[in-house]
């Protein structure tokens, strides 16, 4: 017998098996725990918003994927968003101290309240795009840190 014919005569069944088998799905979502450094008192609360897109970003809460206050009960503030499809996304945040769900700015239209954004771009005249603050998305559970800043 030919060493064709030997492989031939084991490769072939288990091809045969392979053919049949049943199809393997797996879930390869993911869950972000997003933790917020910089909040030096439990004092308001802490406002996430999650973009997997430029669009609205990051401004626009109606544009976000998900979009929540949460009080602070603890240091340092967290919150996880479950269950994300493997995707680019980037996070907003900021510290609302005074509870009214909004950022609020001085009478030029500059940020108050400290905020913050995944990736802890440099900002310097305005907010930064969504490419400076984009995170890859890919493993079972990713924890990442947003530095809060202010002006």
């Amino acid at each position: 017998m030919t060493s064709r014919s030997i492989i031939s005569s084991f490769l072939l069944p288990f091809l045969g098996v392979l053919s049949v088998s049943a199809p393997v799905y797996g879930k390869f979502n993911s869950n972000l725990t997003v933790e917020i450094d910089g909040v030096s008192d439990r004092r308001g609360q802490i406002c996430f918003s999650l973009f997997k897109s430029s669009r609205g970003f990051p401004d626009s809460g109606n544009d976000a994927v998900d979009k929540r206050c949460v009080k602070i009960t603890e240091t340092p503030p967290k919150i996880t968003f479950n269950d994300l499809p493997p995707n680019t996304y980037a996070v907003a945040v900021f510290w609302d101290n005074n509870s009214d769900g909004e950022l609020n700015r001085n009478f030029l239209g500059v940020p108050t309240e400290k905020f913050g954004f995944s990736s802890n771009p440099i900002v310097r005249t305005g907010p930064p795009k969504f490419s400076d603050s984009a995170i890859l998305i890919t493993g079972k559970n990713q924890v990442i840190s947003i530095k809060l800043q202010s002006f």
